[in-house]
């Protein structure tokens, strides 16, 4: 018999408490479920659950954030060429997600009410759905590029992901409650014509900003997973912001303000339940956009889950919390812009040529 390393093991038990816990939610609710019964049907003992998770909720998130990334990678629809069929295409992707049994929608039902029965989930997640906006607005903008008459603020298509993503929100909700109530043709017929409202959106920059501070040292991030594209994260050129889970909306000054990769890198002092719900939300909807629009109109932005702070520490963020708001600039593989504070990403995406510093000590 092969013995397996202490990390294969726990690897093997964290696998095995997921997997009860699933049936545990799925059947009890969040509410009813009771870890002891789930240590029981993963045949491991009270405290390795713990050991693995440190409370109900934390292996909750957990158990919705695989299901929803298990889900993501399932093919459910052809890809659209045009705002409407893209649309289209991504409320069908939704829809295929959504539970269809009793079964399912005991798993779904409990997550709105934890969200809003505890401000320090409620911020975040608030957090995740602006970035989730921002991320499906991009695609739109790359499929169909707004026009832009000349002298006019620079036109976006967020409102419009906004709009549609509360209608998918509000089906999936219906569908948690009671699987009857969702006709999905109807959901799949209202995303179509959304793509056809005007909005008068256009972006703001930020009307303060840090000073960017010129800078030269390498840029060696430890490895991660890009959560939009479903793949490795692999460092380039660019900016990275490091948002704190109550800032990640301000990801997209940077985003505006550079015409090249932006990564976010989303850390939090409470790591346990914060992760996996940041990983949920950003799965629910990238991994239908993965299947509704073609690749040349996903976002140019990469989100990673920074769990231990590793990756902002690479980028001279030596402690973080849920309000950190940080951004560098890297180019050729280095460092040469650094800043710290609101409007962080904007500094160093607006910054021109820098003289570099010598900091490598």
């Amino acid at each position: 018999m092969v013995r397996l390393s202490r990390a294969e093991t726990q690897e093997r038990n964290r696998a095995k408490v997921l997997a009860a816990a699933r049936d545990e939610f799925a059947e009890q609710g969040f509410r009813d479920a009771k870890i002891d019964v789930i240590a029981e049907r993963a045949e491991l003992t009270r405290g390795a659950v713990y050991s693995n998770f440190p409370g109900k909720r934390a292996l909750y998130f957990a158990v919705l954030a695989e299901l929803a990334e298990h889900s993501a990678g399932a093919p459910h629809a052809v890809p659209g060429e045009t705002l409407q069929d893209a649309l289209g295409a991504l409320a069908r992707a939704r829809m295929a997600a959504f539970p269809l049994g009793e079964d399912q929608a005991g798993l779904a039902r409990d997550l709105m009410p934890e969200v809003l029965a505890d401000e320090r989930i409620r911020r975040p997640f608030a957090q995740l759905v602006k970035l989730n906006g921002l991320l499906l607005g991009l695609a739109l903008e790359r499929l169909d590029p707004p026009e832009r008459p000349e002298g006019a603020p620079v036109p976006r298509r967020v409102r419009l992901a906004e709009t549609v993503l509360t209608v998918l929100h509000g089906a999936g909700q219906l569908a948690a409650a009671d699987p009857g109530l969702v006709e999905p043709f109807d959901v799949v017929s209202a995303g179509e014509r959304l793509a056809g409202l005007a909005f008068n959106d256009w972006w703001a920059p930020p009307v303060i900003a840090p000073a960017a501070q010129a800078a030269d040292r390498p840029w060696s991030p430890p490895g991660a997973v890009d959560l939009v594209r479903a793949e490795p994260f692999v460092p380039a050129d660019g900016v990275v912001v490091v948002l704190g889970t109550h800032r990640i909306s301000a990801a997209e000054e940077a985003v505006r303000a550079h015409d090249g990769d932006v990564t976010v890198a989303v850390v939090t002092s409470e790591p346990d339940e914060l992760v996996p719900l940041t990983r949920l939300i950003v799965a629910e909807l990238c991994g239908g956009l993965r299947q509704a629009f073609p690749e040349r109109a996903w976002p140019g932005v990469r989100v990673v889950c920074d769990v231990t702070g590793t990756l902002a520490a690479s980028a001279g963020v030596l402690a973080v919390s849920d309000e950190t708001e940080a951004a560098v600039r890297v180019e050729q593989g280095r460092i040469v812009a650094m800043a710290d504070g609101r409007g962080a990403g904007h500094a160093v995406s607006t910054t021109g040529e820098v003289s570099r510093v010598d900091d490598r000590r």
